[in-house]
């Protein structure tokens, strides 16, 4: 199928410039784009490129470098579950 329609300047220059960034051509870009917007924003991980993973792990860790690190006991069962598989240091349930 063909669709055609006009870009506005900005517009044409984004997709031009994103097309450039990933060496594609412009109508494969605009593609994407389109098919992207038609489906739900969670990846399906059966059809996600490495290239794409990739990006999805940067995107997650962006900003992460400023996230304060947490002393490994932070992470015991104890500090998740009030139950007796921690050895019987919680306060029992009512």
């Amino acid at each position: 199928m063909t669709i055609r329609f006009d870009l506005s300047p900005d517009v044409e220059a984004r997709l031009t410039a994103k097309a450039r960034a990933q060496g594609l051509p412009l109508e494969r870009v605009a593609e994407q784009l389109l098919r992207d917007a038609l489906t739900d924003h969670i990846p399906n991980a059966e059809k996600m490129s490495v290239d794409d993973f990739h990006r999805m792990l940067g995107a997650i860790a962006r900003g992460s470098e400023t996230v304060q690190d947490l002393p490994t006991g932070s992470f015991s069962r104890a500090s998740f579950y009030e139950d007796p598989l921690d050895g019987g240091n919680t306060i029992p349930r009512r």
